[in-house]
Order: structure tokens, then C-alpha cells, then sequence
């Protein structure tokens, strides 16, 4: 078959174009340390790649999350441990104040140091971040979390909401990041009591509480937070020296005690004393729950100790402050331990996800990196293919029916 010398030039300049296409490739993918430098080197390979970068795209928002969080999170561990360490020492303060020894003069001293100690606290619940977020505002982060108005009757008001925010650390996981002021600080319930409300021919002497926790028992077994009269209760005196309590709402005998007029009797953690004949009639009601924010009770405590209250009233004011501190320190240390368990949850995910970018980081590479040894070997390859091309050509385009013509 008789070939075109055109045709021997095309084939020759196609094969040394060839050559080169693929030696530059080959360099390419050394130079870069990628073997799909372009979607057409692999369209499989690089959509897979595509996934697999998107994957780890998001791992790295979700570690970033995780710090983030973790930070937010330690923040508030310290100030509310702050808190807590704060209150605990207002309390000693609190039952040193109870002391018989103390003069005026000593009160309104422990008094000085407790207000020291409340301004510690309204701080610490103004608290920001490095962002200058007030921690405990919810959604109104922007804006001071409590103001404090001391002419006021209720001087402490929480200013934000009872949004709470809560940060993605994985696809199926989300932790919440922040707590309310009025969750943690508002929330403590305040002592349970009950106060007199009327008498039928008795004087009252005494009407105290001296074992609260019993008397916190009473209280939850008998309060009807649907039927206000069911929390009303009457003493009346009998013959033979007892004492008969009924409830008015219902009309039930809860007890029957001994009774003396003019000496003390307890019912349930309560004394009562008062002087009182057969038929007198004393009536008590039980106080509705109330919560309290922990920095108004310390300033109820304090203007108790500053306007040199009567020793009963001064057993009371102690008997309120070290109850809401309790039940403060209480929330206070839940929140605590919630934070701990949240911290935990953060650091086993991200040492998931560490382990997750692992290894996609190695399926990835696996698809799209350079293997230099076998890469190299192919480059030799290729440069002998073109070297071969090029010294052979101009022997071949050099061959004519002319050079036989003598």
C-alpha cells in the first residue's frame, strides 16, 4: 500500500503531540501533587472529591463551633462558681449575724460586707463576653442583663428574655450554649412560712418557724395551689387543755395537741405561744411559693441588719436569707453541673469529628493525590516515548524513491 507522505508527516507530528500531552500531564501532576487536576482527568474521582471536600468543609465549622461553645461554656462555669463562692460567704456572714454577742455596731459591719458581697453578685450577673454580650440576657444580649433600683420594691429586674441558644456540633447533634439570668438567679424559691391572719379572744406572743425543714414538709403535703381556702388553718382552743387544728377550706381535723395558754407548743417545725380560754380561736394561712433573685435577698438581709430589726424579726430576716441562699446555690450548682455534662458531650464529639476528618482526609487523598514513585517511573516513561518520536521521525521523513536513483 503506497502511504502519502502527508499522511507520514500527520501521523509523526500526531504522535510526538501526543507524547508531549501526556509527559506534560504526567509533570503536571508532580508539580501540584494532584492526579485530577481537572474535573476531565477523572469525572467519577473528582465528584467524589467534590463530597469529601464538602464533608471536611463542615467538620471544620463544626470544630469551630465546638470551641465556640466550649468557651462559652467555661465563661460561665467560672462566674457562676464566682456566685456560688460569693453567696456561700454571705451566709456564714448571715448566721454569724444570729450571734447573741454581737452589738448594733457588729451587725451593721457584717451588714457593710454582705452589700459588698450583693454588688459582687449583681456583677457577676451583668457579666459579658469578648464579643461584649451580656451572658445571661438570652436573645437580648445586646442589652444589661439586670438593673438595680434600690428605691424600688422589688430593686432587681431582669431586663432580658427566656431565649436560650443552642450550637450545632455535628449533624445530629446540637448543644444548648447559654442560660437565662432568670432560670439561674430568678428561680430560688424563697422560705416557706405562713403568717397569722386572725384571733378570736387570744393574744399572740410567738408565731415562728424553728425547724424548717419539717415545716417544709407540712408545706408540700397540705399547699392547694388550686383552692386558695384550703391553705387556711384555725387553732381553737378545747377543754382539758388541748388545742384542735382545722382546716377551714375543708373543714378537716389535721391535729389535736396539748395545750397550755401563755407556754410554747410546735406543730410540724412551727411554735406558737398565746394566751388564749376555751373556744379562742387563732387562724394562719400558708404563703404562696414565692421565688426570689439571690441578689435581693442578700439586700432584704441587708437593710434588715441596717434598720436594727427586733430579735424576732432579725430571726426571720436569717431564717429567709439562709433558705434562699440554699435553694440558690442549689440552681446554682445544677447549672454547674449541667455545664459539665454539655462540656463532655463538646469533647467526645470533637474528638469524633477529628477522627471523622481523618479519615476523609486520607479517602480523599487516596482518590486525588500524586503517587511520586509511580508518577516519576511514568514520566520516564513518556520523555523515552517522545525522545523515541523525535530521533525517529527525521530518518523516517528522510526516506525517498530518489535516494534508490543512481
Amino acid at each position: 500500500m503506497r502511504v502519502p507522505t502527508s499522511l507520514l508527516f500527520d501521523q509523526n507530528i500526531r504522535a510526538i503531540m501526543n507524547n508531549q500531552q501526556q509527559l506534560a500531564d504526567v509533570q503536571e501532576s508532580l508539580s501540584t501533587g494532584k492526579k485530577i487536576n481537572r474535573p476531565s482527568d477523572d469525572p467519577v474521582g473528582a465528584a467524589k472529591v467534590l463530597r469529601i471536600t464538602e464533608s471536611l468543609d463542615k467538620l471544620t465549622q463544626y470544630q469551630r463551633n465546638n470551641d465556640l461553645l466550649t468557651n462559652s461554656l467555661e465563661q460561665q462555669e467560672v462566674v457562676l462558681q464566682n456566685v456560688n463562692d460569693a453567696v456561700q460567704r454571705a451566709r456564714v456572714l448571715a448566721i454569724q449575724a444570729g450571734s447573741g454577742i454581737l452589738a448594733s455596731a457588729d451587725r451593721k459591719a457584717i451588714a457593710t460586707e454582705i452589700e459588698q458581697i450583693r454588688n459582687e453578685v449583681f456583677d457577676l450577673m451583668n457579666t459579658r463576653n469578648a464579643n461584649g454580650e451580656y451572658i445571661f440576657s438570652g436573645y437580648q444580649s445586646q442589652s444589661q442583663a439586670y438593673e438595680f433600683n434600690p428605691s424600688s420594691a422589688t430593686p432587681f429586674t431582669y431586663l432580658g428574655d427566656n431565649g436560650t441558644n443552642n450550637v450545632k456540633l455535628s449533624d445530629s447533634v446540637e448543644v444548648r450554649s447559654t442560660v437565662t439570668g432568670a432560670q439561674v438567679f430568678d428561680n430560688a424559691l424563697a422560705r416557706f412560712d405562713f403568717e397569722i391572719t386572725g384571733t378570736t379572744g387570744a393574744t399572740i406572743e410567738e408565731a415562728s418557724i424553728l425547724q424548717q425543714g419539717t415545716f417544709d414538709k407540712f408545706y408540700d403535703n397540705n399547699y392547694d395551689l388550686v383552692t386558695a381556702a384550703n391553705n387556711d388553718f384555725r387553732f381553737t382552743v378545747l377543754a382539758g387543755n388541748q388545742i384542735q387544728l382545722t382546716n377551714q377550706g375543708t373543714g378537716a381535723t389535721v391535729a389535736t395537741l396539748g395545750f397550755t395558754s401563755g407556754e410554747s407548743f410546735s406543730f410540724q417545725g412551727a411554735t406558737f405561744r398565746f394566751n388564749a380560754g376555751v373556744g379562742d380561736t387563732v387562724d394562719f394561712s400558708l404563703q404562696p411559693p414565692d421565688k426570689k433573685n439571690i441578689a435581693e435577698t442578700l439586700n432584704d438581709f441587708v437593710n434588715a441588719l441596717k434598720n436594727d430589726a427586733t430579735d424576732a424579726d432579725l430571726r426571720e430576716a436569717i431564717s429567709d436569707v439562709v433558705v434562699g441562699i440554699d435553694n440558690a446555690k442549689e440552681l446554682i450548682g445544677n447549672e454547674i453541673s449541667s455545664i459539665g455534662g454539655r462540656r463532655n458531650i463538646a469533647t467526645s464529639i470533637y474528638e469524633t469529628n477529628l477522627d471523622l476528618e481523618i479519615v476523609n482526609k486520607e479517602a480523599r487523598s487516596k482518590i486525588e493525590d500524586t503517587d511520586y514513585a509511580e508518577a516519576s517511573a511514568e514520566f520516564a516513561k513518556q520523555e523515552t516515548a517522545l525522545e523515541a518520536t523525535l530521533a525517529t521521525f527525521p530518518r523516517i521523513s528522510n526516506l525517498s524513491l530518489f535516494n534508490f536513483i543512481s
